[in-house]
């Protein structure tokens, strides 16, 4: 899956979360490095996956879909860059399919990084979740860079539970 420039690639996997904004920008600083492009990808399947549309997908439900994919990688890229954009050659692509896959059919040559966001870490979300990081690490044919979570990513989830359970919030904690 080649695209305009023949030369180094900095694919990302975005998905719009906080996980995938902290890799995108780290993507972004990697191929300001190398004098790179940069490849936003967003994989997208229809609600239910393609089961429910073997029979025939409707076209209409189909075209709609897909154009919700490139407003959610549009709005990504504008919230992790805004209107500076990211400073090197960006390339934004939406493709239909499993995450892994169109990850790793996108960043197809030995001389591609790809930077994806490490994923969730508690027991009970892997086990609830397949790992699109685990997938692209195991079967990759370029190096891959996985992502951290940030330190803010950790605190919003900290300030997010106790909102759920009604507990209150320390602000003095935010600002450490």
């Amino acid at each position: 899956m080649h695209g305009p420039g023949e030369g180094p690639r900095v694919v990302a996997g975005v998905s719009g979360s906080l996980g995938s904004l902290t890799a995108l920008h780290r993507a972004a600083a990697e191929a300001r490095r190398t004098g790179a492009e940069l490849w936003a990808v967003l994989a997208w399947e229809p609600p239910g996956g393609d089961i429910p549309h073997r029979g025939g997908p409707c076209p209409a439900s189909l075209a709609a879909w897909r154009r919700m994919a490139g407003e959610r990688l549009l709005d990504a890229l504008d919230a992790a860059f805004g209107s500076a954009g990211p400073g090197v050659p960006l390339d934004p692509l939406v493709v239909r399919g499993e995450p892994g896959k169109v990850l790793l059919a996108v960043a197809d040559r030995t001389d591609d990084l790809l930077v994806i966001g490490a994923g969730a870490r508690g027991r009970l979300r892997r086990a609830m979740w397949p790992s699109v990081t685990r997938y692209c690490v195991a079967r990759a044919c370029c190096p891959v860079l996985t992502v951290p979570p940030s330190p803010l990513h950790r605190a919003f989830d900290a300030v997010h539970r106790r909102n759920v359970w009604k507990l209150p919030i320390d602000t003095r904690q935010l600002a450490d």
